[in-house]
């Protein structure tokens, strides 16, 4: 076997080790605008204009008003690691302009056709004769006069045109637009004083005024539910500033592109930042949820290290601890006002007398905006045309009337569908849930229960509590009851009861309920977890059907640009839920929703999944699940609780929430005594 050749280590080529550096700073059309647009921001421009043609490939020009780059300069600012920025190796560790290495011109005039054009601004405010370079991928070609009023116009053409390799990883030039146009944004959130522009062809894609302020500008780039709900900050902590906007916990998304980090005006990705801000909203969003953010962190340049990466978008702290200390502190006085979920259902265990009106306003806790976000000021669960009336101890604690609840005497309520049943004759069969349910969710079990108009049972309290063994449902010959486990008891009632041996004890603090099981085993059930559960698995299995209710008149929805493209993006999805929808210029129109919805909640639920609030269809049935449940803090009668148990006994997975939380705990009769000490651990 012949032994390898012996190589020489050799200098790279001008031309090559450029296209190498190209490769780390210019990775599309959008790092080629990062760049210039850096550049003059540099150069003191107070406005610049952007243009595209075919998503960036075919040609990028930068027009800006800033000082502007003398003649006899431009040959300097071609080749690598020239530039007017730093001088020494002092000034590395104070940096407050953008760029400062040296490579991003050589390195974009290296993979394409490179012309740039300046007038310079003199001393004494005039301009000076306008010159031009062209560059042709790395070689110079010539520099001469040129004609320019003021500032300084680059122009960038076939990119990557010399290096087919690079060429074929761009995407489509409507997702290189997309991707510059992020980007661009990002740029102008900084700069509020200095006015922006892109184009796209003779299309205006995006403009930014200056002097518009931060929040001005956020409300051009996402939609008003969510601009409306962001919290304004600045403050001063260890010689640290600290501004920006963060979101209400109670407006979220599951996705973190709207979180955006500066450190000395300067656009980076950073996870501290994040994981500072989302420490600051622990207990109020779940894992799985990201707020929205536009954070702005100066600091001494001397504390911060930019010359990390080559694209200059990642910093290095010299004390991480007191940033994230700082940034914690800051978007947690944002937050100061909201509860805690955990206190926002708090109860007092004491009350001081108070008439009922008042009482129930003031035991009447925020709640989370959550899957519906507006819509919650309105009823979500279906209203039965004759209502009872529920004493204040009674209604619901969040402002809503408890209807899927009932009071004695009334008739059960389903807790799928939030409906009273009808009351039925005497030991008559009833469904728990609507039969005409998907193959994909077996069908429930009917179950015989007394009518409420039945003679009054002597039988002790105690006794009654319990489910009698034959009322247990019946199973139906069409219906394939779930395979559950089921505590094994010496008695005749049918195999597929789902509560043999449990026994109802009472209520907790109206949001846990509390059985036995047995009489040896004691059950703790989270009531809100368990109706998330049910609801969650009624939705997913409607919703894969993609049933359909048909309108008469159609549901018209009044759209901002960034809704309007989502909603592009979302009609498949929205079809598949149950919405056929069109878009007509600015207006969305709905033909049809879904048939368990009213008018008020499509629309409020079309808003939240426009505003980029639900992400996919696993989140649009968490989130209705979330906010159709029974919240915590709610009475239920013993009646409504078995009625509550019966059905999450019968979901496919009752033992977690949409959410992954518990939806019981149990303890056993060796638990207990470990508890009590009668047992060591």
């Amino acid at each position: 076997m012949n032994a390898p050749a012996r190589k020489t280590i050799r200098l790279l080529p001008p031309e090559l080790s450029n296209q190498i550096a190209a490769g780390e700073v210019v990775e599309r059309p959008a790092s080629v605008v990062k760049e210039l647009v850096e550049n003059s921001l540099d150069a003191g421009a107070t406005s610049v204009l952007v243009e595209l043609e075919n998503g960036g490939q075919t040609l990028i020009r930068v027009t800006d008003d800033g000082r502007g780059v003398s003649g006899d300069q431009l040959e300097l600012a071609v080749p690598r690691h020239a530039t007017s920025k730093i001088a020494d190796v002092g000034d590395l560790m104070n940096i407050r302009s953008y760029g400062f290495r040296g490579e991003a011109l050589p390195s974009i005039a290296s993979v394409s056709r490179f012309r740039m054009t300046s007038a310079p601004q003199e001393d004494d405010g005039s301009v000076g004769e306008a010159s031009c370079i062209d560059v042709s991928y790395g070689a110079i070609k010539s520099v001469s006069p040129a004609a320019l009023n003021k500032g300084t116009m680059v122009e960038v053409a076939e990119l990557f045109s010399n290096i087919p390799a690079r060429l074929k990883f761009l995407k489509s030039p409507a997702t290189e637009q997309k991707k510059t146009q992020e980007l661009f944004t990002r740029l102008a959130l900084a700069r509020t004083d200095v006015s922006f522009t892109l184009k796209a062809g003779s299309r205006e894609l995006v403009r930014f005024e200056a002097g518009q302020t931060l929040a001005r500008r956020m409300g051009i780039l996402w939609p008003p539910a969510i601009v409306d709900a962001l919290r304004p900050f600045d403050v001063t902590v260890a010689g640290m500033r600290l501004r920006g906007l963060t979101s209400d916990p109670r407006s979220s998304q599951p996705r973190a592109d709207r979180m955006l980090f500066y450190v000395n005006g300067r656009a980076v990705n950073d996870r501290l930042l994040m994981r500072a801000v989302r420490q600051a909203y622990q207990g109020r969003l779940t894992s799985r949820d990201y707020p929205q953010t536009a954070l702005f962190l100066d600091m001494s340049p001397q504390e911060v290290d930019v010359n990390v990466h080559p694209a200059k978008n990642e910093v290095r702290f010299r004390d991480e601890q007191a940033v994230f200390s700082a940034v914690l502190r800051a978007v947690s006085g944002a937050l100061a006002g909201v509860p805690l979920a955990s206190e926002r259902f708090a109860e007092r265990t004491e009350e001081r007398p108070a008439s009922p009106s008042s009482r129930e306003n003031a035991e009447r806790p925020a709640r989370p905006l959550g899957f519906w976000g507006e819509a919650d000021a309105v009823r979500v669960m279906p209203k039965p045309k004759n209502e009872p009336r529920f004493s204040p101890e009674e209604r619901q604690e969040d402002g809503l009337s408890p209807s899927c609840l009932k009071e004695r005497g009334a008739p059960e309520r389903d807790f799928f569908t939030g409906r009273p049943t009808v009351a039925p004759a005497p030991h008559a069969p009833r469904p728990l849930v609507n039969e005409s349910r998907p193959a994909s969710v077996p069908p429930l079990a009917l179950e015989t229960a007394p009518s409420p108009h039945a003679p009054k049972d002597d039988t002790p309290a105690a006794q009654r509590d319990e489910l009698p063994r034959d009322a247990a449902p019946a199973a139906s010959k069409a219906a394939t009851p779930l395979s559950l486990p089921l505590p094994e008891t010496k008695n005749d009632a049918p195999e597929d009861s789902p509560l043999r041996g449990i026994r109802y004890l009472g209520q907790v603090a109206k949001t846990y309920l509390v059985l036995s099981q047995n009489d040896d085993t004691l059950l703790l059930l989270d009531q809100h977890a368990m109706h998330e559960r049910i609801f969650y698995e009624k939705f997913r299995a409607e919703g894969s059907r993609g049933v359909a209710q048909p309108l008469l008149v159609p549901l018209e929805l009044d759209l901002h640009p960034a809704e309007t493209e989502r909603l592009l993006e979302l009609k498949d999805t929205l079809l598949r839920l149950g919405f056929e929808t069109s878009c007509r210029g600015s207006r969305c129109l709905a033909q049809t929703m879904p048939p368990e919805m009213d008018r008020t909640e499509a629309a409020a639920f079309l808003r939240e999944a426009l505003s980029g609030r639900v992400d996919d269809l696993e989140s649009v049935w968490i989130r209705h699940a979330c906010a159709t449940a029974i919240r915590a803090g709610q009475r239920l009668t013993p009646g409504d609780a078995l009625h509550l148990v019966r059905q999450w006994l019968r979901t496919e997975s009752p033992d977690f929430c949409p959410h992954g939380r518990p939806c019981a705990v149990t303890l056993e009769k060796a638990d207990l005594e470990k508890l009590f000490k009668r047992r060591q651990p």
